[in-house]
């Protein structure tokens, strides 16, 4: 089952109210829109080489040019918008992924539900 949530707390505590279910596996982990990782020293972008527009504003080394791409258009690459505190995605941007036995699946679904989530 996957299940986005608004924020690490509500996950857990759905995840917490699964404790009786048959369940071989779970993650919680915050999901961002582009791939990529590894923040880098932001440089003066008059004389240092840059892969592109993305790149210094994200801090990001980006996995792939089409995920670069598409950070640079997106409307906080601008400056007029943000996506919100330190540009994350707001919204449901927490996925728990739980691995339950089919028998109890409806009852995880329901909880994560009556917990806030997006199933």
């Amino acid at each position: 089952m996957l299940a986005y949530f608004k924020s690490e707390e509500e996950a857990k505590a759905a995840l917490e109210r699964m404790s009786g279910l048959r369940i071989a596996d779970s993650s919680i982990r915050r999901v961002d829109r582009y791939p990529g990782g590894g923040m880098h020293d932001i440089m003066n972008p008059i004389s240092a080489d840059f892969p592109g527009l993305g790149y210094l504003v994200y801090g990001t080394d980006f996995t792939n040019s089409s995920a670069g791409i598409l950070a640079a258009a997106d409307v906080s690459a601008s400056g007029l918008s943000s996506g919100g505190p330190d540009n994350r995605v707001t919204g449901r941007d927490v996925l728990l992924t739980v691995v339950v036995d089919e028998r109890d699946y409806e009852q995880a679904v329901r909880i994560a539900m009556d917990g806030g989530a997006m199933v």
